[in-house]
């Protein structure tokens, strides 16, 4: 009976192991099964390398805006240097004549210091001219505390009862005046062209002339004024060559699409009965072009052996409502002949006192002087300031013609063919 439960006992042990063995054994199948899960991971390993594709395409984008900044740096091949303290003239809240705005001056070298007359809008909207001067060219040592210069009662010469009125308040100047004034010195003498505006309906060029003695010293004893341009039409941008051409004296009354200059043997010819007889061709300029839109010439034209520098105002369709400055360069002898024009603008509205102003987006240049081996160039800033810069002169003629597209472009009769403007 002993050796019979023994057997029982032992057979009990082997039953419980095998029990044991199988009851082990779901948990290899169960450890199988994880083992079996694990492949999801890759899964995650291919979500992760979609997201990576997302941002590579993300930086390919970010690429493209970078490519901009370069095409800007070609703009300004020229490397003409603002005046790190512009504006170097601003309105003056305390003063009614310039309290809105001091801008677009005009230049005149003489004496070894740089005289400027700028135009300035005060309390009533009415344009007139400031004076100041530098002798460095950059830092204004004298300002005069009243206009130098305002607009002759005489130049009315339309009643403002029979007339239209005109929607016109260019740099703010809703009440008329003289605006965007150019200076030219030729032999002892003074000559100032401006626009005069009646503040109604009358929008001409005029022009005005005073002693240089009488100038420098500030006494303001200015010529009659006078129109150069006829009546009922519009016009702006007229400027003097600083010295008579073949005998002449040269008036610059278009640059585009044709150069167009008038000759006369005395500027006392203009006496209200001649005027001259200019045309406008709407918006020309150079097709595909950054200057697809000119609007006028800049400062008084510069001589140069290489030729007439004459810098110009236009605008780019592709990049609209701004203002931009180009140049040219003219035929000493034969001034309608252009030898080189600037293939991209030398000077554009980038700065914050060219964008926040009467007008943003706005570099006008009415006045430009060389001394020594520099020029500067003056300009108004947003219709509201005075601001300056400059680049060596040689430097700038040399760049001009090297990349500049070189052309002959002439006109030889202005009467005959056009639009009138």
């Amino acid at each position: 009976m002993a050796k019979v439960k023994d057997k029982k006992k032992k057979n009990k042990v082997a039953i419980t192991k095998t029990n044991k063995a199988k009851k082990s054994t779901p948990k290899k199948a169960k450890v199988k099964i994880k083992k079996v899960i694990k492949p999801k991971k890759p899964v995650k390993t291919q979500n992760k390398k979609k997201v990576i594709a997302k941002k590579v395409v993300t930086k390919k984008k970010t690429s493209k805006k970078v490519l901009k900044k370069p095409l800007a740096k070609k703009t300004n091949v020229f490397n003409l240097e603002r005046f790190q303290e512009n504006p170097i003239i601003s309105p003056k809240g305390n003063s009614s004549w310039e309290s809105k705005a001091t801008f677009n001056p005009a230049a005149l070298f003489s004496d070894g210091k740089i005289h400027l007359l700028y135009r300035a809008i005060g309390d009533d909207d009415v344009s007139v001219l400031g004076y100041a001067v530098s002798s460095n060219g950059f830092d204004v040592d004298e300002k005069l505390p009243y206009p130098a210069y305002s607009q002759n009662a005489t130049l009315e010469d339309i009643e403002k009862t029979f007339s239209t009125p005109l929607c016109y308040g260019s740099g703010g100047g809703w009440s008329g005046g003289c605006e965007d004034p150019r200076l030219a010195l030729i032999d002892n003498d003074v000559f100032l062209t401006y626009t005069a505006f009646d503040g109604w309906g009358s929008i001409r060029m005029a022009l005005s002339s005073i002693s240089l003695k009488d100038f420098c010293k500030r006494n303001w004893k200015w010529k009659r004024p006078v129109f150069i341009s006829p009546p009922g039409e519009v016009h702006k941008n007229w400027v003097l060559f600083p010295e008579k051409i073949n005998g002449k004296y040269a008036v610059l009354h278009s640059i585009s699409p044709y150069v167009l200059i008038d000759y006369v043997d005395n500027l006392k010819e203009f006496d209200g009965t001649k005027f001259i007889r200019s045309y406008y061709h709407g918006r020309s300029g150079r097709k595909e072009e950054w200057d697809n839109w000119v609007r006028g010439a800049g400062p008084t034209p510069i001589k140069t052996k290489y030729g007439w520098l004459v810098l110009y105002h236009a605008m780019d369709d592709g990049d609209p409502n701004r203002y931009k400055l180009g140049a040219m360069l003219l035929d000493l002898n034969d001034p309608t002949k252009i030898l080189f024009r600037s293939k991209s603008p030398f000077l554009e509205p980038d700065e914050t006192y060219e964008n926040d102003g009467l007008k943003a987006g706005v570099v006008y240049c009415c006045g430009a002087v060389v001394s020594g081996e520099q020029l500067f160039i003056y300009y108004g800033g947003a219709d509201t300031v005075t601001c300056a810069a400059s680049i060596n002169l040689e430097k700038f003629l040399r760049e001009l013609m090297t990349i500049g597209t070189s052309s002959v472009q002439k006109k030889t009769d202005s009467k005959t063919k056009g639009k009138k403007k």
